[in-house]
C-alpha cells in the first residue's frame, strides 16, 4: 500500500510564513515551526483527535468561532492567530476550569516538575482563581492495577488513557464511569487493569492522575538524568530512556515523545517498562562463581578466568550456545574463540534445528526483507506460526494500527488461537507442528495445482486479490527447515521480492537473533553468512546436535553465553544429560537459573541491557546502538572483555581492548557492513539493506528448491487427535495433540522483578471447551499432563478457539516447562 502522499503547503501562523504537510493537524504544524500551542487531550500516537480539553483554541481567518487546533487540518493559504485577546481569554478560562477541582498539591505530586498542567498553568493561566467552594474529593490513591496508582482528584478527563485502551491496545478495559463532576476513569466492575501494554497510560497522562507504583515517590525530575538505550528483552528492540539516579535505573520510558516510527511507534510493553527492577535485586549475580566441593562459590576474577581457560584443554571438543541478549560484538568474539582458539565449529544462536547455510542466506536476502512500517501500510499481512503479542509485542500494536487506520487485510494462520483473530479477515488453524504441511498446501493453491482444498484456494485468492504489497510475519520457533524452504517458494509465488512494501519479516526467538547470525554465531556460517572456511574445523553442529554430542561424550565442554538450554531449548532431558556429562560448563548469566545452578562449573556475571555497550540488529535489519546508562553493580565486567580474556588464555589474542574495537573487527568481517561506523548508526539506527554495501550480500546460494507440493488434501485429512476405535477410550486416556507457546512473561527478568511477580503464573493447559467437557475437567482444576513416563502438574484453562483434540502448554517457565515433552501427543487427566 503506498504511503500517504506528502504535499507541502504554506500557511501563516502569527504573521510567520510556515510550511507543513497538507492534512497535518494545525497543532503539529505549529510545533514543527516553533510555535507552541498548549494542549492536554491531543496525542499524535492515539490517532484521530477528540478535542476534549479545548485548550488548543486558535483563531483561523474566515471562520468566526475559535477552532481546536488539534482537530483542524492545515490547508494552503490558511492564516492562523494564536496570540489574540480572544484566544488568551479562552485559554485562561480553560485553565481556570481545570483547576476548579484539581488539587494544588504539586509539592507532593509525582508528576511535579515534569507536568504539562503545571507548565501550562504558568504559561497560559491567570495565576489566580475565583473559585472558593470546596473541591471534590475521592479516596486516593487507588490501585488501578498492581503497576498503576490512580488519583481521581487530579484527573482532568482528557480521554488519553481510555482512548489508548480502546483504540490502540484494544483491550477495552478502561472506561469513564459516573457523570458530570463525578466522572472518573475506571474499569468494568472495578477489575484491575491488567494488560500487556497498561504502563503506557502512565506516560500518556498529562497530569499526576496515573502514576507508576514502582517509581512512585522515588525521585524528582531534578534528581535524575535520562540515558538512551535499547530494550533487549524481546525482538521488538524498543528505543527507551532509562531514568537514572545514583547509578540505579528507577524508571523506563519511551525514548522520544512520538517514539521511533521505524521501530516502536512510541509504545512499550509492560515487560520492557517494568522488568528493569531485575537489574538491582538481590537475586542478581554480581561476581564470578566457581563450583567448589559441589557448590557454586564467589571467587576472584582471576580464579574464575583461570578455571574458564580450561576450555583450551577441550580443543576440538567444545560447543557454544549464544543467547538472544548478546550483542553483535559478543557473538562475533565468541565465534572467533570457538573457531580460532578452540578449533570447533559447534556453536549456535538458534533454538530449533540447524538450518542449511544456503537457506539461511536466502531468507536474509535484502530484496525479501520487510520493515516494521510495512506491517502498517501493506495491502495484506499474513501472520504465520507466531503470536506477536508474546513474541514481539510492539508488532502486535503495529498490525492493529494498520488494520484500524489503513484498512490492512489481515490473515492469521496459527495452530493456537491468536489475540489478533478478531482483527483478521481470514483465520486458518492447523495442527501443532504442521506449519510445513500448511505451507505446502498453500504453495500448491498459489500454483493452481488441481485438487487444492477449497480453504487453501480461498486463502490464495485472499492474498492475491488485496494488492501486491504482502508481508508475511513468521516465527523462528515454529518453522523447521522444510517449512522454511516452502516459505521461500510461497514468497516467490507472491512476488514479494519484486515490491518495495512487501516481503518476509521474521520474529527470531532471541532479541538479537538476526544480529548474531550476521556476526557468524551459526554452524556452517561465518560472519556475513559466508560459508565457513572448509580448511577449518568443519561446518559444525547446531544446538540440538550439540546436546546429543555432549550426551554421547563427543563434546566435553560447553560455553553458554546468557542462556540456560535446560530452560530455553527443546528436549530438556537431553540437555540435562548433556550438561551432566560435560566435563566443563562455562556460563555468563545475570540470574542463577535451575540448569546453571546444578551443572555450571564457572559462571561469569552478565551485564543488563542498561549496562552494555555494543550493537544489535532489529528483525528488519536495522542496526542499533546499546550505550552504557549505568555502571554495572558489584564486580560485573563487560561481556566482550571477558570473552577476549578467555580467548587470550586459550591462545588467541583478539586484539580487542574496547567495544568499538570489537565493532571495527565485526565491520571488517561482514561484507555488507563495509564502511559502517558507530556515528552513522547514531541514536536512531539504520538498515544495512539501504546502504550501498548491501550489494556485497552473498547471493551465491541462488534459488532454494522448495519441497514439492504434496496432496493439498493431506493436511485437512489428518486428525488432531490420534485415531481410536472407541470415543470413550479416547476420553478415558485423554490423548491430545501437544502444542506449545512462549508467554511474554516467561523470562527470568520478569520472575525476579518485584512489580511483575503477579504476572508469573503456574503452568496451565489450554483446552477446548469440547475436550474439557469430554474429559470432565473444569476451568481452574489441577490436572496432570504426561508423556512416556514424564509428567508435570498444571492448571486447566478452558479457552474458546482452541481446536478440539489439542492441548497447549507454555515453554520457558521456571517450573513445569513444556520442553520436557518431545513427542506430539500427551495424556491429560485430573490430579
Amino acid at each position: 500500500m503506498p504511503r500517504p502522499e506528502r504535499k507541502i503547503i504554506q500557511l501563516t501562523i502569527d504573521g510567520r510564513e510556515c510550511r507543513a504537510t497538507e492534512g497535518t493537524m494545525l497543532v503539529d504544524a505549529a510545533k514543527a515551526n516553533d510555535v507552541e500551542i498548549p494542549y492536554f487531550c491531543y496525542e499524535h500516537k492515539l490517532g484521530n483527535p477528540v478535542g476534549a480539553c479545548r485548550m488548543c483554541l486558535v483563531e483561523v481567518e474566515g471562520i468566526p468561532k475559535l477552532q481546536t487546533s488539534c482537530s483542524t487540518p492545515v490547508k494552503d493559504g490558511m492564516v492562523v492567530h494564536t496570540q489574540t485577546e480572544r484566544v488568551h481569554h479562552a485559554q485562561n478560562a480553560i485553565v481556570e476550569f481545570l483547576l476548579v477541582n484539581h488539587p494544588l498539591d504539586c509539592p507532593v505530586c509525582d508528576k511535579g516538575g515534569e507536568c504539562p498542567l503545571q507548565d501550562i498553568t504558568f504559561g497560559w493561566g491567570l495565576g489566580r482563581s475565583r473559585f472558593i467552594e470546596p473541591k471534590r474529593h475521592f479516596e486516593k490513591p487507588l490501585a488501578l492495577s498492581p503497576l498503576i496508582a490512580i488519583d481521581r482528584e487530579r484527573c482532568i478527563l482528557c480521554y488519553r488513557c481510555v482512548r489508548f485502551s480502546q483504540e490502540v491496545a484494544e483491550d477495552h478495559q478502561l472506561i469513564f464511569t459516573e457523570r458530570a463532576s463525578h466522572t472518573f476513569v475506571g474499569t468494568h466492575d472495578g477489575h484491575p487493569y491488567v494488560a500487556p501494554f497498561s504502563g503506557n497510560i502512565i506516560e500518556l497522562c498529562p497530569v499526576g492522575a496515573l502514576t507508576s507504583q514502582p517509581y512512585r515517590f522515588r525521585a524528582r525530575p531534578w534528581d535524575i538524568e535520562g540515558a538512551g538505550g535499547i530494550c533487549t528483552l524481546c525482538p521488538s528492540q524498543c528505543n527507551v530512556e532509562f531514568t537514572v539516579r545514583d547509578e540505579k535505573v528507577l524508571r523506563v520510558l519511551a525514548r522520544d515523545a512520538n517514539g521511533h516510527p521505524e521501530v516502536d511507534d512510541g509504545w512499550l510493553c509492560d515487560k520492557g517498562r517494568f522488568a528493569y527492577q531485575a537489574i538491582h535485586v538481590d537475586e542478581r549475580i554480581t561476581q564470578p562463581l566457581v563450583r567448589d566441593g559441589g557448590n557454586l562459590r564467589p571467587v576472584s576474577w582471576e580464579r574464575a578466568l583461570d578455571a574458564a581457560a580450561g576450555l583450551a584443554r577441550h580443543r576440538g571438543a567444545a560447543g557454544a550456545l549464544v543467547g538472544g541478549q548478546a550483542t553483535n560484538e559478543e557473538g562475533f568474539l565468541i565465534q572467533r574463540l570457538m573457531r580460532e582458539a578452540l578449533r570447533s565449529g559447534d556453536l549456535d544462536c538458534r533454538v530449533g534445528e540447524a538450518v542449511p547455510a544456503e537457506l539461511t542466506r536466502a531468507l536474509a536476502a535484502p530484496a525479501l526483507q520487510a520493515t516494521v512500517p510495512d506491517l502498517e501500510f501493506a495491502h495484506t499481512v499474513l501472520v504465520l506460526g507466531c503470536e506477536p503479542l508474546d513474541d514481539a509485542p510492539i508488532f502486535d500494536l503495529r498490525i492493529r494500527k494498520g488494520v484500524r487506520r489503513r484498512g490492512v487485510r489481515l490473515v492469521v494462520a496459527t495452530s493456537r488461537p491468536s489475540t489478533l483473530d478478531p482483527n483478521a479477515g481470514l483465520v486458518r488453524r492447523y495442527p501443532p507442528g504442521e506449519e510445513a504441511d500448511f505451507l505446502i498446501a498453500l504453495d500448491a493453491a498459489l500454483a493452481g495445482t488441481p485438487g487444492a482444498e477449497p480453504e487453501f484456494t480461498e486463502l490464495a485468492q485472499y492474498l492475491r486479490e488485496g494488492g501486491d504489497d504482502i508481508v508475511i510475519l513468521w516465527g523462528e520457533r515454529r518453522l523447521d527447515t522444510e517449512a522454511l524452504r516452502t516459505l521461500l517458494s510461497v514468497a516467490g509465488q507472491l512476488g514479494l521480492a519484486e515490491h518495495e512494501g512487501a516481503g518476509l519479516l521474521e520474529i527470531p526467538a532471541g532479541s538479537n537473533g538476526r544480529g548474531l547470525r550476521e556476526a557468524g554465531a551459526l554452524p556452517g556460517c561465518g560472519p556475513g553468512y559466508a560459508d565457513y572456511d572448509a580448511g577449518g574445523p568443519g561446518p559444525g553442529r547446531g544446538a540440538g546436535e550439540i546436546a546429543q554430542a555432549a550426551a554421547d561424550g563427543e563434546i566435553s565442554a560447553l560455553y553458554l553465553f546468557q542462556t540456560d538450554p535446560i530452560r530455553e531449548l527443546p528436549d530438556r532431558a537431553l540437555w540435562e544429560r548433556a550438561m551432566h556429562r560435560a566435563g566443563l560448563v562455562v556460563a555468563h548469566a545475570s540470574v542463577l537459573t535451575e540448569g546453571l545452578a546444578e551443572h555450571a562449573n564457572v559462571i561469569f556475571p552478565a551485564e543488563s541491557h542498561a549496562e552494555k555497550e555494543g550493537t544489535v540488529v532489529h528483525p528488519d535489519g536495522r542496526l542499533q546502538r546499546l550505550r552504557v546508562a549505568i555502571d554495572p553493580p558489584g564486580a560485573v565486567r563487560a561481556g566482550w572483555s571477558v570473552i577476549a580474556e578467555i580467548a587470550k588464555r586459550a591462545g588467541l589474542d583478539t586484539g580487542v581492548l574496547t567495544a568499538p574495537m570489537a565493532f571495527k573487527q565485526l565491520v571488517g568481517a561482514v561484507p555488507f557492513y563495509r564502511g559502517l561506523t558507530l556515528e552513522e548508526i547514531g541514536g536512531r539506527g539504520l538498515r544495512w539493506q539501504e546502504r550501498e554495501a548491501a550489494s556485497a550480500f552473498p547471493h551465491g546460494a541462488g534459488a532454494i528448491p522448495a519441497t514439492s507440493p504434496s496432496s493439498p488434501g493431506g493436511l485437512a485429512a489428518e486428525p488432531a487427535v490420534p485415531a481410536t476405535s472407541d470415543t470413550e477410550s479416547a476420553a478415558a486416556n485423554g490423548s491430545l495433540r501437544l502444542g506449545t507457546y512462549r508467554s511474554i512473561w516467561a523470562a527470568p527478568e520478569v520472575e525476579i522483578s518485584p512489580a511483575l511477580k503477579f504476572t508469573v503464573a503456574d503452568q496451565q493447559v489450554e483446552l477446548s471447551p469440547e475436550d474439557a467437557e469430554r474429559l470432565g475437567i473444569a476451568a481452574g482444576e489441577a490436572i496432570e499432563v504426561s508423556q512416556n513416563g514424564t509428567s508435570l502438574n498444571a492448571v486447566a484453562h478452558v479457552r474458546t478457539g482452541v481446536p478440539a483434540g489439542t492441548a497447549f502448554l507454555a515453554e520457558g517457565v521456571a517450573t513445569g516447562s513444556a520442553n520436557a515433552f518431545t513427542e506430539p501427543v500427551v495424556e491429560v487427566r485430573k490430579r
